[in-house]
């Protein structure tokens, strides 16, 4: 038992479709979400910038005392995940792993695709990944960098967004595939517009995934919430914005309140 709260971090408001699935797969757990929205996005800049800027964001969920957290940012978790886990001591599940495993047992026909950031998609993490896995799969892979600029705007269904979803995934449907990874947690926010291009394909969301790793590593080590009093969550954001409340709203339901902290600090 530990009653402590699980870590999620983002590098914007895309987390949120993480927490959306740790809410439904551990309705007990407490959470503490940071969102770096005065920084976001991540997936355009250097490798060290995001290092740097992922440390910072581990430092703050060390500070708040979590029991475990979850990397809900396909950037960092395809570009930083080894050098987190050799830095800090506690449990961390990212979104590369068990994305790419899902995404692996969903394919019939060995033919997959991967959308995500320039930063993801430039590293091969989850093409590596998935080869790893799956030696015979074919993997085409294809980045989407005005996905997250729309989620972060909450154009999740309009004529621009699925503009875009046409052209970024056109190509990569007439590949055949028949799954889709979403290496990115903003892209689900844009799912309506995703299955207007993909159809019958089979989408990985990696938030589900993702939730699904906690808990069996919260099981694992026995350290579930065991507690009678209704969770508490906290939500924080580098910067002021009313997108979070909207996409939060649309995502969890519910608008939480939000604290705005100087990340910088950290």
């Amino acid at each position: 038992m530990d009653n402590r709260k699980i870590g999620v971090f983002d590098s914007g408001v895309g987390g949120l479709t993480v927490v959306s699935e740790v809410f439904r797969y551990l309705p007990n757990e407490e959470i503490v979400y940071f969102g770096d929205t005065a920084r976001v996005p991540y997936g355009s800049k250097s490798r060290g910038t995001v290092l740097k800027y992922s440390a910072q964001l581990m430092n703050f969920m060390l500070a708040k005392d979590v029991k475990a957290v979850i990397i809900a940012c396909g950037t960092i978790s395809s570009n930083c995940r080894e050098e987190l886990a050799a830095m800090y001591d506690v449990p961390i599940v990212d979104v590369l792993t068990p994305g790419a495993e899902a995404c692996a047992a969903a394919t019939i026909n060995n033919i997959a695709g991967v959308i995500g950031t320039e930063r993801t998609i430039k590293s091969g993490a989850f093409e590596r990944r998935l080869k790893a896995l799956k030696q015979e799969i074919t993997v085409y892979s294809k980045a989407c960098p005005l996905f997250v600029p729309l989620a972060e705007e909450g154009w999740f269904d309009n004529p621009v967004a699925d503009l875009a979803a046409e052209i970024y995934l056109r190509e990569l449907a007439d590949k055949k595939i028949d799954a889709l990874l979403i290496a990115c947690t903003h892209y689900p926010l844009l799912l309506n517009c995703i299955k207007k291009v993909t159809g019958d394909i089979k989408i990985i969301n990696p938030a589900e995934a993702a939730a699904q790793k906690m808990k069996t590593l919260l099981a694992d080590k026995n350290i579930f919430r065991d507690s009678p009093i209704e969770p508490r969550h906290e939500f924080y954001i580098s910067d002021d914005t009313d997108k979070f409340g909207f996409v939060s709203r649309h995502a969890l339901q519910k608008e939480y309140p939000v604290i705005v902290v100087d990340i910088e600090k950290y």
